[in-house]
């Protein structure tokens, strides 16, 4: 029969994500069927589906550690924010509604047979589910209607570890102090815990374990220091994006308000002779960048508006008259257009608005969202390209005439007459390393072949190796039921 057991954080951001992966990927490597499940997540970079959906990009790469392919069922709920009170609510794959907070809080105990479906699918023949949860239990005044985490626990029946972030302070409190606050059917579900990203000598914190371990009654599993390669996995969170310098090619990425689907930017930070530097609101695009990208938004033309705000648009122009290189990716390859028309106000009251210009294209928004997993060819070198879409809009116009991709037998992306202004919708093509080899070399600074899935392997290996050291997967695996 398969087993379950669930991770959930006593904050957000502790790590919750990487640890699962890390202990599907050490399960799977001591013979076990494994596979990952988040009852619910919330994030705008998401990963299309082998069964033609999406889901959270963190739970791509639990899957990836598993050796699976990524299916909805793997996260059946994802809230993708479109503004600061509102999100796009993703069920099992596809689009169900658009709602406010509010509006949320009172409708996802509604959701909960999806996700028990969900997970009894995701189960079948597995000797292992890893389940995630998401936030922190210790949030008692969501707890109604909760499909996150003790909601679910208890529905499904899961025992929890829980996990506490020593690197942000207090992690007694935060501990003890979930124990104290959650009503006594959720603290039962609780079996174990364990401290993540120590810094120093673990050693130092031994007597706090004990004092958590004789307040909660919970299995003491581990303290776990910090993954010092943690930022060679795909992030799932652009704050989880460092910027990295050293690199002899330097390419800037504005950081827009609905930032979505970055990942395209996790092999270019792997490429050794790479600076991938990320842009806050308040600073302007560097004037020494050989590349400026414009990631995808979930929000095209709020970002847009907030882009000119920044006086971002001001800075792009600079760099394309120093002869530097612009390329869009989906939002933002919308965004280098003339105009972006969104006549059914898709993304908020119906308008037409101008775009930056760079491209002789225009983009008409519609109700239909695409998703696909999409095989093309760089047509400059006729290398190979793999990756997604998931967008919304079309966009024409004559730089079309210009594409520099083929994707089932048609021309893909748009290019300005000069060749250093570039936009596709497609995701993920920097994965590709002879594409992405090309493309850099086409910025006058060759690099050396770099095997970025091999990287992401390799540190999914050395994470597991790091578990086992430091966690007590033994005894993870007997509080499994």
């Amino acid at each position: 029969m398969t087993k379950t057991i669930m991770i959930q954080g006593a904050g957000s951001n502790v790590g919750k994500s990487m640890l699962v992966a890390g202990l599907a990927r050490a399960c799977v490597r001591r013979g076990l069927s494994v596979a990952p499940f988040k009852p619910q997540n919330m994030s705008n970079n998401a990963a299309v589906t082998a069964d033609g959906g999406e889901i959270g990009r963190a739970q791509a790469l639990q899957a990836l550690a598993c050796g699976l392919d990524p299916l909805v069922d793997m996260n059946p709920v994802l809230l993708k924010p479109e503004s600061e009170v509102g999100a796009q609510v993703i069920v099992r794959g596809k689009r169900f509604a658009t709602m406010k907070a509010r509006d949320y809080g009172k409708q996802k105990a509604t959701l909960m047979p999806h996700v028990i479906d969900s997970f009894q699918r995701i189960g079948r023949g597995r000797d292992l589910v890893i389940v995630e949860g998401a936030g922190s239990p210790a949030e008692v005044n969501l707890r109604k209607g909760d499909i996150a985490n003790m909601g679910f626990a208890l529905e499904a029946d899961v025992p929890v570890i829980l996990i506490g972030d020593i690197d942000r302070g207090g992690v007694i409190a935060q501990l003890v102090g979930t124990h104290a606050v959650l009503p006594p059917e959720d603290r039962a579900m609780i079996v174990g815990f364990a401290i993540n990203k120590f810094r120093g000598d673990t050693t130092l914190f031994h007597d706090g374990m004990d004092i958590i371990a004789q307040k909660t009654d919970w299995a003491p599993l581990g303290i776990i220091p910090w993954f010092t390669d943690a930022w060679r996995l795909p992030a799932e969170d652009v704050m989880d994006i460092a910027s990295k310098a050293g690199g002899r090619i330097k390419i800037a990425v504005p950081r827009l308000n609905r930032i979505s689907n970055f990942d395209d930017l996790d092999p270019l930070s792997a490429t050794p002779e790479v600076s991938v530097e990320v842009i806050e609101a308040g600073r302007p695009l560097p004037g020494d960048a050989d590349l400026i990208i414009i990631p995808g938004s979930k929000s095209t033309i709020a970002d847009l508006q907030n882009f000119r705000a920044q006086g971002w648009d001001v800075d792009l122009a600079a760099h394309v008259r120093r002869g530097g290189h612009v390329l869009g990716i989906c939002g933002g390859y919308q965004m280098l257009g003339n105009w972006i028309d969104d006549p059914d106000g898709i993304e908020g009251p119906p308008a037409r608005v101008p775009g930056l210009g760079l491209l002789n294209v225009a983009t008409t928004m519609a109700p239909h969202k695409r998703l696909a997993l999409s095989h093309a060819t760089y047509l400059p070198t006729g290398d190979a390209v793999s990756g997604y879409e998931i967008h919304i809009g079309s966009t024409e116009g004559p730089d079309t005439a210009h594409a520099w991709l083929s994707l089932d037998g048609r021309g893909e992306g748009a290019a300005s007459a000069c060749g250093r202004i570039r936009g596709c919708y497609l995701h993920g093509l920097f994965g590709a390393d002879s594409f992405r080899d090309a493309y850099l070399a086409e910025l006058g600074q060759p690099v050396t072949a770099h095997i970025y899935q091999a990287g992401v392997e390799e540190t999914l290996d050395s994470l597991a190796d790091h578990l086992e050291s430091h966690f007590d997967i033994d005894g993870f695996l007997k509080l499994a039921r």
